[in-house]
């Protein structure tokens, strides 16, 4: 793989570390169908006025910028719940990709979304479908998770079909299931064996 092949941005935010696990395994199952997974985050949203933020965080993935997102073979996007919404972080991102909606670049563009709630009903789905509103504006090609993943049909923690999810508990000290690992990779491979065929 070089520098120019094409690849599957991975683009999330985490507050305590789950969505960020459920982007390296959403990562993995690109890389599994034979893409690049390239990880992204976006940085925390100041309370008094923007942060002022380096352009590396210390820890984890870098930031990501609208030239990750204008040039990718297709996007997973991934927030933890806040209210049954999207992050702050990521709709503030998502509010700055005009440029993009303007110029169309990512229409057929495919796309997936991934969440992590504290709780079963903490609005898992709710928030998926909050963070496919912006892409569908974009005229990406939403993509879920078909009920063939037997996974969707037997766990107990998170997993939904409109994308994968993550139950991090009330004081968000559960682990990533392997259910909820194997549902990340499957959304994973889905976007790259699709962004392939769509590249002919």
């Amino acid at each position: 793989m070089t520098a120019d092949s094409p690849y599957v941005l991975v683009l999330y935010y985490s507050r305590y570390g789950a969505t960020a696990e459920m982007a390296r395994q959403v990562a993995r199952g690109v890389e599994e169908a034979g893409m690049v997974a390239r990880l992204r985050t976006v940085p925390a949203v100041s309370t008094v006025a923007e942060a002022v933020a380096d352009s590396i965080p210390d820890t984890g993935a870098p930031y990501a910028t609208l030239d990750d997102l204008r040039d990718c073979a297709a996007l997973a996007l991934g927030s933890p719940t806040r209210f049954g919404n999207m992050a702050a972080a990521m709709k503030y991102f998502l509010d700055g990709t005009s440029p993009l909606w303007l110029s169309g670049a990512l229409a057929g563009t495919p796309a997936g979304v991934f969440t992590s709630t504290s709780s079963l009903h903490g609005g898992q789905e709710t928030t998926l479908v909050s963070m496919m509103l912006p892409l569908l504006h974009h005229g990406m090609l939403l993509l879920g998770l078909p009920y063939s993943e037997t996974d969707l049909l037997h766990t107990d923690a998170g997993g939904t079909p409109y994308g994968p999810s993550h139950v991090a508990g009330i004081d968000n000290a559960n682990p990533v299931t392997d259910a909820e690992k194997r549902l990340c990779q499957a959304l994973g491979r889905r976007l790259a064996q699709t962004a392939r065929a769509l590249a002919g």
